[in-house]
């Protein structure tokens, strides 16, 4: 990798004029609203399942569990999908995938229908998540490939980290009121839907289509992850989705204990919108300048944040406390789309964004799954202090981990001008 390819993703700062051209690149229009409709529902789908088993089973520590056996599947599912789609390309892959989703999904429904016990909801739960269609590693991957190496390539890898937050606020939100309908799958249903029209859309589009097959990266069973590198990027990452775990149950146990269940999902939106304001301002000045301190830095800030949840007493006070713990969300996404660009080999993007997705998920089904116990055995307090603890614990590994963080000599820059005019 030349010397200014590195800097540019050391710094990954930005202007507002990058966005621009980053989102009015050629070829890219179809497939950037075929993504957003396809991603919309991520949040959307994991809230509501979680709520959906809690309405039917009485338990968030089961609703836990199943939601942890769905990240499961999807961290699997990412690298897998990944690899998949740097060697062949993301219209079969994501074709199929998409196929074999809507069948595990309708699987998993008629399961919670018939009030299945949990040790059969969670294998069906992982198959949901395995075959979920990988649209987001593949559009993050495709920016590789429409714009060349520099801020503009930065602002996308921002938008998408940015565009991920807004659905966040959306997601839970939209979760939260369906949860209320006459029927309490209404929300996971609709969610799948959109998501399963969205990756059709997004793998059948131009631009898409013309992502040929790329050469082997060199066969290894790791791939991208035998990078030090990567795998220093994919501990962070892993205590990034820890902590949103931990989150992600607690907080609807604290809005149910106040007797306000379906505020829950609402609740979850609150930390979204600081994150996408914060996100906006911290792409267009980074802090660490370096990445190798930049990530530690973020998942420690991260856990101080999210410890201090357990501190109101209210639910106004904890909404506070969400918008303030909330800033940190975007810069660390943002952050990992940039560290990508100096760790990963080349011809590993959409297999090294899969990575760092397994590692997100698996963080969060970890976080999930203790946060269950914890809310039912000792209370939401505990497991807000609890995500604290394990997002410290996690930036010390990766700070004493911070000098395996050097640009590969081939990085997974990838020029390819080819799909653009092929996109035209």
């Amino acid at each position: 990798m030349s010397q200014s390819v590195s800097a540019s993703a050391e710094s990954h700062r930005t202007s507002l004029a990058d966005y621009k051209a980053a989102l009015t690149a050629p070829g890219s229009r179809g497939a950037v609203i075929a993504s957003l409709l396809a991603r919309l529902p991520i949040a959307m789908i994991g809230i509501s399942a979680l709520l959906y088993v809690q309405r039917e089973t009485g338990s968030f520590a089961s609703a836990g569990l199943v939601s942890a056996g769905s990240l499961v599947g999807v961290s699997v599912g990412a690298v897998v999908q990944g690899r998949l789609i740097d060697r062949f390309g993301p219209t079969r892959p994501l074709l199929v995938t998409t196929v074999l989703f809507a069948l595990a999904m309708t699987g998993l429904v008629f399961a919670i229908e018939a009030h299945a016990p949990t040790l059969v909801l969670v294998p069906l739960a992982f198959g949901t998540g395995i075959t979920e269609p990988m649209v987001g590693s593949a559009s993050r991957a495709l920016w590789t490939r429409l714009l060349p190496a520099g801020p503009t390539r930065n602002a996308a890898f921002s938008y998408e980290a940015i565009s991920m937050e807004v659905f966040f606020i959306l997601g839970p939100g939209f979760a939260g009121l369906l949860i209320a309908a006459p029927w309490a799958g209404t929300g996971i249903v609709t969610g799948s839907l959109t998501m399963i029209a969205g990756a059709v859309l997004f793998a059948l589009s131009p631009t898409v289509r013309a992502w040929g097959p790329a050469p082997s990266s060199g066969g290894k069973l790791l791939g991208a992850l035998a990078s030090p590198g990567m795998r220093t990027l994919a501990l962070a990452a892993l205590g990034f989705g820890a902590v949103i775990g931990f989150v992600e149950v607690a907080v609807p146990a604290a809005a149910t204990e106040a007797g306000n269940t379906s505020i829950g999902g609402l609740l979850l939106s609150a930390w979204s919108v600081s994150s996408v304001a914060f996100g906006v301002a911290y792409s267009l000045r980074p802090w660490p300048r370096q990445m190798g301190l930049r990530l530690p830095v973020l998942l420690a800030g991260f856990g101080a944040l999210v410890a201090l949840l357990a501190l109101p007493g209210s639910l106004w006070g904890l909404a506070l406390a969400m918008l303030a713990a909330g800033a940190l969300i975007t810069p660390q996404s943002t952050t990992h789309s940039a560290a990508i660009e100096i760790a990963a080999p080349k011809g590993t993007a959409a297999e090294a964004f899969g990575w760092v997705l397994t590692a997100v998920t698996l963080g969060l089904a970890f976080g999930q799954s203790i946060s269950g116990y914890l809310v039912e055995h000792a209370g939401h307090e505990a497991a807000f202090l609890a995500a604290g603890a394990v997002g410290f614990a996690l930036a010390a590994v990766v700070w004493l981990l911070r000098g395996t963080f050097r640009p590969q000599p081939s990085g997974a820059v990838a020029e390819a001008p080819e799909l653009v005019g092929a996109a035209r």
